[in-house]
């Protein structure tokens, strides 16, 4: 007999995406304020960048976001990418 697994309660769902990591060039204010050192404000200047510069081309890019340095970047590496990069 196969039984249907129900989807563990969205606030208990990880932002952090332990299968994957966030796309910087698609991810929502909400999940990047998740990610170490980031919160809220970050968030908002990551995704402020990104709509008057363009997409990231490089996580590296990242560094080009005020408050961003590399200590933080270095934190956040493992959750992020630039999808096709």
């Amino acid at each position: 007999m196969i039984r249907a697994v129900e989807p563990p309660p969205a606030d208990t769902i990880s932002r952090k995406a332990p299968w994957g990591r966030l796309d910087l060039n698609r991810a929502t204010e909400e999940e990047l304020k998740d990610l170490p050192r980031i919160g809220p404000e970050l968030a908002r200047r990551i995704v402020s960048y990104r709509r008057e510069n363009g997409p990231f081309r490089s996580v590296d890019d990242l560094l080009k976001v005020k408050g961003i340095g590399p200590k933080t970047l270095k934190q956040i590496r493992p959750f992020v990418e630039v999808a096709g990069k």
